[in-house]
């Protein structure tokens, strides 16, 4: 099948619907992607060009070539444990400070810890940060532990959902007795085990919509994701994700990203060489 490539107007267009549904902006460069990502959609639907296959997207009033493309685009490359260091934080600074702060004076009263992550991906880190929990000792037992984890992804907030990863999936930052305690084998694959399932909900969402009903975070990753946005948009998400952290909450992002250029609204702490922010006070 011969390849069908993108011409600079084409991708102009395109970029710009992609940006549109989804915030995710592709510079000048990346047409590369977009013909490997968006090429067997093409093929598959027997398009003669991006244009074709971009008024197809615009006229589907049900969205689902729409939702296919944002699937085909988004980068969904995680892992468990992903960076390692902020889970060494949330053990044994965030988590510890937080409980702290959060058990009431009846001791009759289970603390609350609610934790989002806004760019879950296909579960990794949600479950990840369950694990973490778990072997700290804080369990549904004794906690009201409600984990979030959202994407714009349908096909990765499927996976999550289900909890069932390939063997490629669960030997990338899992050690065999994780492995062996919190999941169990299905067939060719192993899916997460029920007691770690129960702590989390997951949810499709845009980052670039409004942040509706969801209430106050304890604790908000959002890491590695706002490389794909634009200045101005980062500024937006960070001025929502404000709204909805707790005033003594903890903001996490990617090791290599940096609010500076972003947001003024919060202050940077170090610990065990990882970087959390907190409001300024």
């Amino acid at each position: 099948m011969t390849k069908i490539i993108v011409t600079p107007s084409e991708f102009k267009d395109f970029s710009k619907y992609i940006l549109e549904i989804s915030g995710i902006a592709l510079d000048v460069g990346k047409e590369y992607l977009l013909e490997t990502r968006l090429g067997p959609i093409l093929n598959r639907l027997g398009c003669g060009s991006y244009m074709e296959l971009l008024r197809k997207a615009k006229s589907d009033f049900k969205k689902e070539l729409e939702n296919e493309i944002i699937d085909a685009i988004s980068t969904n490359e995680t892992y468990f444990f992903r960076d390692k260091s902020p889970f060494q934080l949330l053990q044994h600074k965030i988590l510890p400070d937080l409980i702290d702060k959060r058990t009431p004076k009846n001791a009759g009263l289970k603390p609350t810890i609610r934790l989002w992550s806004a760019a879950n991906s296909t579960g990794q880190e949600i479950y990840s940060i369950a694990m973490t929990l778990i072997e700290m000792g804080v369990t549904p037992q004794k906690y009201n532990i409600r984990l979030y984890g959202t994407d714009i992804s349908d096909a990765a907030i499927a996976q999550a959902s289900y909890g069932l990863y390939n063997k490629f999936e669960v030997a990338r930052g899992l050690d065999p007795v994780r492995l062996n305690k919190y999941f169990k084998k299905h067939e060719e694959r192993y899916k997460i085990k029920d007691e770690l399932r129960a702590m989390a909900q997951f949810k499709k969402m845009n980052l670039m919509k409004p942040f509706m009903g969801m209430g106050k975070f304890d604790i908000i990753l959002c890491r590695n994701v706002m490389i794909y946005f634009t200045t101005e948009n980062r500024r937006k998400i960070y001025q929502n994700i404000s709204k909805v952290l707790e005033p003594d909450g903890y903001l996490l992002i990617g090791s290599t990203e940096s609010l500076v250029n972003d947001t003024d609204l919060y202050v940077s702490s170090k610990y065990l060489n990882s970087v959390f922010y907190q409001f300024k006070q």
